[in-house]
């Protein structure tokens, strides 16, 4: 579909063409001489395919610099065949000798980096003019594929990425607030970025593999990644430190913050106000990346401008006015997720077994139901929650493996429900609807 690789997009590709020769290179001889003999230093033996595939660089790149290195004694070949990629380099006494200077100063040996002024040019182009997005009417469909009911949240993730302005959403836990969210980054085309940042020989990892899914088709320079538009959360755990781009001295990298590996996707600060840091004191820090859409990072005391164009979308299960209007400002659209409706919960309960594959007694499901039904229809009146029909569906796998059964039956289901712990706490907790009257009178 043209959405996921449209014109712009076919032109970012035919930039991003494979250099083959230091000539081509964005990256200066010394650093990628120093790359390829840090690399052949740490492994001391290593085949010429080996470093193309953990470098990215172009074997005839490769060919080029190791004859240099080869000429300035750092290495040798030592064995392989009649095609360069199987040649072997060992590592000579003085290449070890500046190689280990090399390591003390900057340990980093990987993928070769892209160069900062690259990245930001690349990113300028993608980000400009971004939104307002025309979302595919199939696009939307695909996205929520998974999502039941929520039809009035789904239409406002839909207005926040045409538009992309940020939202807060808001409600009960086990409402569906962070899987929903989580759909909205599929409504976002996707992107473009350098998996490393080289900025005055230090290196930046942007490519973060548990945030960051990639698309089929990729760019011929492997240094580059498509991504699909990025989903990044983070919970309870976050503090401002956790937003500024720390070194590491082990990998010899700079690692970004959540707030850069969102850019071009969707952010979400879940359970808003339950962090051990005051959350204003995280909001205030978040007000300049959400205005300007750039935040400011520090290598080795040099401030850098690093691109932070996403859509923020706050979470939490306390009342709206945890957020002053200053930080609401920046998220304008709200969603208000109240209890489930008990057909919406019967059917997540049923995909989740069918997603495990459990064969199931019909009468499973209507006991399941029997759990929210008012008390008045002989039910047990207990909340709905979604978080619910995921869980029991599991437990009820896990009890049925035990038993050895070949099916969840009403007996199964019944022990996964006493062992929930939120369905138990509920039956002990919550009068009944005719216990709730007589209290009244």
């Amino acid at each position: 579909m043209e959405y996921y690789h449209d014109k712009r997009m076919q032109k970012i590709f035919q930039i991003l063409e494979q250099p083959k020769s230091l000539e081509e290179m964005d990256l200066s001889e010394s650093f990628i001489k120093n790359l390829i003999l840090k690399l052949i230093s740490t492994y001391g033996s290593i085949k010429v395919r080996q470093i193309h595939e953990i470098t990215g660089l172009h074997v005839d790149l490769l060919e080029e610099c190791l004859h240099i290195l080869e000429e300035e004694n750092f290495c040798v070949p030592t064995a392989g065949g009649f095609l360069f990629p199987s040649v072997e380099y060992t590592i000579t006494k003085q290449g070890h000798e500046k190689a280990v200077k090399l390591l003390s100063e900057n340990p980093y040996v990987g993928m070769a980096p892209v160069p900062y002024n690259s990245y930001y040019e690349i990113m300028e182009v993608q980000i400009k003019g971004r939104f307002p997005i025309d979302v595919p009417k199939e696009v939307v469909e695909n996205a929520f594929k998974d999502v039941v009911g929520l039809d009035h949240a789904k239409k406002t993730l839909v207005e926040a990425a045409i538009g992309g302005k940020g939202f807060f959403i808001y409600g009960l836990p086990g409402t569906g607030k962070t899987f929903i969210t989580s759909k909205m980054s599929d409504l976002l085309p996707p992107l473009v970025i350098p998996k490393f940042i080289e900025f005055s020989e230090q290196v930046i990892q942007l490519y973060d593999p548990d945030f960051h899914r990639i698309c089929p088709e990729q760019p011929e320079d492997p240094r580059w990644v498509k991504i699909y538009a990025p989903f990044v959360f983070t919970s309870s755990e976050l503090t401002s430190e956790k937003l500024e781009t720390n070194y590491d001295p082990n990998k010899g990298v700079y690692e970004t913050s959540p707030i850069i590996k969102a850019n071009g996707g969707v952010y979400l600060l879940d359970d808003l106000g339950r962090q051990k840091e005051d959350h204003n004191s995280i909001l205030n820090r978040l007000i300049v990346p959400l205005e300007n859409k750039k935040d400011v990072i520090y290598i080795k005391g040099a401030p850098v401008i690093v691109h932070t164009h996403f859509i923020p979308a706050f979470s939490t299960n306390l009342e709206i006015t945890i957020m002053d209007e200053a930080h609401l400002r920046r998220a304008p659209l709200h969603i208000f997720l109240d209890t489930p409706a008990t057909p919406d919960i019967l059917e997540v309960f049923k995909r989740n077994l069918d997603i495990l594959g459990e064969k199931y007694d019909e009468n499973v499901l209507e006991r399941f139901v029997n759990v929210y039904k008012p008390s008045f229809e002989g039910g047990e009146n207990l909340q709905p929650s979604f978080a619910h029909a995921r869980d029991v569906a599991e437990i009820a796998r896990a009890i049925r493996i035990r038993k050895g059964e070949d099916r969840i039956t009403e007996e199964i289901l019944e022990e996964a429900l006493d062992q929930h712990v939120l369905i138990a706490l509920q039956r002990k907790f919550t009068p009944s609807l005719f216990e709730r009257v007589i209290r009244k009178k």
